[in-house]
């Protein structure tokens, strides 16, 4: 090899040109080869019963090195020649050579004439090239070979030790630790690795190599000062890699148990963080259901709208990030049930009360009860906005009332008929007369008090008892006066045929005043009295009525200069006639005075009305324009959200491109929802001013602000729950080792038998398609695949369960049994295993796992401490209990 003319072999090393001519010139270098090959030979001639000394000698007559080849290969070669001529000598060389040459190695520049002539150079090539073909070349580690695949051994078996590091073969063993390490590593009960130093470890380790392969006077050449030969430390570390290999059985066993093992801790955490995510949102459902369910009602408009803002918070703040946690949840659920397909686990099963439909069960109680918290908040708002309108007009017609008739009850009570002239009973007559006239007119604003208190009432207003003692207060109060007047009108005309004359222009004027007062009172009342509306319409009634209104005033005008000229006339009369009169009018109270200054009153009033109205009509344009805005904006969303969940539903069930061609579609389309939110947050806050501005109904669409906020969460749902479908396609895709041009067929078959379109299949499409495939299957083993695909019984085949079943048929999966095995090998082909080997074979956390969870061994061989890793096995599996 490198110093003499090298074997065509496969790449068992990289040539070292310029360090490999240095070694021809360095006699040190060839000594290390010649002892390291010598001994090596000898190892294998030894069981042929002789050795050798000098290996440019002994091998010159090719008897010894054709029994070398015979013994390290197990096969035999041609007759050898017994012959001492040259000629002898070179044919049993050549047969040597033609035999190598028969393994797959070319010789390039090894002649027999040059062996046979004790040729140093040649001789140690070839040994080298038998070495390279019989003890290195059939080494493999994870699919490399020969010196790569050597020094990778060496690597992986030194890698935990400290002070150790093997790059090569040569100065990386010069310190001796290497050895030592490797040592260690099969054998620890020959060396104390951890009393080593540095410097200082060669004659350790020379002296445990000794016996095995070297004698004391190779010791010097290996671990020498000088840089070791790499073919001699190759040669030597390849006899240890043989020796050893069957610790490779254990160390496989132990990666297939730590695979196994890291497989179950990985499900088992994903099983308690989904139960922690459930129960957390379970809980708050819990926590937050009785709040929206609380119907206790509130006094004031003010603390009803707080609560209407506090419903709003939730809607915004509170809500949408247990939204995102409901759907993480059910993406982690379908990941996890995934995973235990792939890894051959039964289904993961939640605890009582936490499936996902129960969560979806309390999700829809939840919702259930917002939507009639929002319904009592508005109704209650719509209910004390009509009981403010109301209370304050029942104050205001009870004191337009009160005043009325504070003082009426003296004046009907009292005696002045007795001592009166017959003019004076007369007049007090026709004054009754026009009282009896003004009471009337009265009646209906008493009815109209009654029936506003009784409306109170019936609306539960808070403040009912003061209503209802006031209402009650007035109307005995109005039953005494009609008995009062009742009794007055009696007296006076009792005495009416003992008075003679009235003046008739006094009783006009008492007559025409009343009426007209009572019509301005009523006129003053209706410009002052509230309003309420909520559309365009209303208030355009209102202003209709009130141009009406203003167009009867001309008219009263002139019944009030009417009026006043009666009066004028009696104050005519009076000057004329020098009639004592005092000036007032027997049959009246209401003067001249009392006329025209609630005349000027009603007249302010008028402006007053126009300007409220006017308001108001601004105010109800204002809304109009906020009820348009919505809903050009909400007939668009609306329509959009519903074409992009058609369109999901299309991605999800067409086979256009592969896996990843659908989920970068998907994800695309995610995004472009995810960019369409804040056209949802601006319909939010148009939503908003509609509510403050109490607006209850919209005619320009029919779209409501909770449809397009629950049909914008099943959208962000819908998108994220298809991703991760699409994603676990692609995780079964890989893990089963299923090709591209498989999963189309799948989807084909099942898109075929999916006959409505749902995206899954009913328990007999699923039969027809199992059929179609070839399938030939009674009832109970068509129950029993159907247990598999539908473990929740909901009586659907999903897209993700038909592929993880037909991808099942020819997986190749860790079972049970090859796990058995594995912790056979480590035990020693025991049938326990001891905590002691568990900790020497596997990583600390996962041997810790298997001893926490295995079960004592109650065998007839069992001895102190030992653990059952069978039963342990099969509960990994689901095949019994841990």
């Amino acid at each position: 090899m490198d110093h003499y003319d090298s074997p065509q072999t496969n790449d068992y090393m990289q040539p070292e040109e310029d360090w490999d001519r240095d070694m021809l010139l360095d006699p040190a270098w060839e000594k290390q080869q010649r002892k390291t090959f010598t001994a090596w030979c000898n190892s294998h001639l030894r069981k042929a019963g002789t050795q050798i000394d000098n290996i440019e000698e002994d091998f010159r007559d090719g008897l010894k090195l054709m029994l070398l080849l015979e013994v390290i290969s197990g096969e035999r070669l041609a007759k050898p020649e017994r012959g001492k001529m040259r000629v002898h000598k070179i044919s049993n060389v050549n047969k040597a050579l033609d035999f190598i040459a028969s393994k797959g190695v070319k010789l390039v520049s090894i002649g027999a004439e040059e062996i046979v002539d004790g040729n140093a150079k040649m001789t140690l090539g070839m040994i080298w090239t038998i070495i390279l073909r019989f003890a290195i070349q059939d080494i493999s580690v994870e699919e490399t070979s020969a010196k790569e695949g050597l020094l990778l051994w060496c690597q992986r078996k030194t890698a935990p030790y400290k002070n150790v590091n093997i790059q090569n073969f040569h100065i990386s063993w010069k310190d001796g630790l290497g050895f030592c390490a490797l040592i260690h590593r099969h054998r620890p009960e020959l060396i104390d690795y951890g009393k080593l130093r540095k410097i200082g470890n060669k004659n350790v380790a020379c002296e445990l190599l000794c016996p095995v392969l070297l004698t004391p006077s190779h010791n010097a050449v290996l671990c020498g000062p000088l840089r070791p030969d790499e073919k001699a430390i190759m040669t030597y570390v390849s006899c240890y890699y043989h020796a050893f290999s069957g610790a490779q059985k254990a160390e496989t066993a132990a990666n297939r148990i730590c695979k196994v093992l890291a497989v179950n801790q990985e499900n088992e955490q994903l099983m308690e963080d989904y139960e922690k995510l459930a129960s957390d949102l379970l809980e708050w459902i819990r926590r937050t259901i009785p709040w929206l369910e609380n119907r206790a009602p509130e006094n004031t408009m003010q603390a009803m709208q707080q609560k209407l803002e506090d419903f709003r918070d939730y809607r915004r703040l509170h809500k949408p990030p247990k939204v995102q946690e409901k759907c993480q949840l059910e993406i982690n659920f379908n990941t996890l049930q995934t995973k235990l397909r792939l890894s051959n686990r039964p289904a993961f099963m939640p605890s009582e009360g936490k499936m996902v439909s129960d969560i979806n069960n309390a999700w829809g109680g939840l919702e259930q009860a917002e939507k009639g918290y929002e319904e009592w908040l508005l109704n209650e708002i719509r209910r004390l906005e009509r009981l403010d309108h109301l209370a304050e007009k029942f104050r205001q017609k009870a004191s337009i009332h009160e005043s009325w008739t504070d003082g009426k009850e003296v004046m009907l009570q009292q005696k002045d008929y007795e001592t009166a002239t017959l003019s004076e009973i007369k007049a007090l007559l026709k004054k009754h007369e026009a009282f009896e006239s003004d009471l009337a007119a009265h009646q209906d604003r008493v009815e109209q008090i009654a029936a506003i208190a009784q409306e109170l009432n019936e609306l539960d207003y808070y403040d009912s008892p003061s209503v209802n003692a006031r209402c009650q207060k007035i109307c005995d109060q109005w039953d005494n006066l009609g008995a009062l007047t009742q009794k007055r009108r009696e007296a006076l005309e009792r005495t009416e045929k003992l008075l003679e004359t009235i003046d008739q222009l006094y009783l006009e004027y008492a007559k025409r005043a009343a009426p007209f007062n009572n019509w301005m009172e009523g006129a003053m009342e209706d410009l002052q009295d509230t309003f309420i509306v909520h559309t365009i319409e209303e208030i355009q009634g209102l202003t209709t009525a009130h141009e009406q209104f203003k167009a009867t005033l001309p008219d009263a005008d002139k019944e009030r200069q009417a009026i006043l000229g009666i009066h004028n006339e009696v104050s005519k009369i009076v000057q004329t006639y020098h009639v004592n009169m005092a000036g007032t009018n027997p049959y009246t109270t209401i003067t001249p005075q009392d006329i025209n200054g609630k005349w000027d009153h009603v007249r302010q009033l008028v402006p007053r009305r126009d300007q409220a109205l006017m308001e108001e009509h601004t105010r109800q344009q204002q809304n109009e324009r906020l009820r348009k805005q919505f809903g050009a904006q909400a007939n668009v969303i609306g329509p959009w959200i519903q074409t992009k969940m058609e369109e999901i539903g299309r991605i999800s069930i067409e086979m256009h491109g592969t896996l990843e061609d659908q989920l970068n579609h998907l994800r695309q389309y995610e995004k472009s929802i995810i960019n369409y939110k804040p056209k949802i947050d601006q319909l939010e806050g148009d939503h908003q001013q509609i509510q403050e501005a109490l607006i209850f109904d919209n005619k320009h669409t029919n779209y409501t602000m909770e449809h397009i906020r629950v049909g914008w969460e099943q959208l962000l749902t819908t998108i994220a729950r298809t991703i991760n479908e699409v994603e676990n396609q692609i995780l079964t895709r890989d893990a089963k080792g299923i090709s591209q041009e498989q999963m189309n067929e799948f989807r084909a078959s099942f898109n075929h038998f999916d006959r409505k379109k749902t995206g899954m299949m009913d328990s007999e499409d699923f039969r027809a398609c199992l059929i179609s495939m070839g399938y030939n299957m009674g009832e109970a083993e068509f129950a029993r695949i159907m247990s598999i695909v539908d473990p929740n019984r909901l009586g659907v085949v999903t897209f993700q369960a038909f592929i993880d079943f037909m991808s099942r048929e020819t997986a190749d999966t860790d079972t049970a049994d090859q796990v058995m095995a594995s912790f056979k090998i480590l035990a020693g082909d025991k049938n326990y295993i001891t905590v002691d080997e568990l900790r020497r074979e596997l990583p600390p956390d996962q041997a810790e796992y298997c001893i926490a969870r295995m079960a004592p061994y109650s065998g007839p061989d069992a001895v102190p401490g030992a653990l059952d890793y069978m039963s342990f096995s099969t509960a990994l599996y689901g095949e019994s209990d841990l």
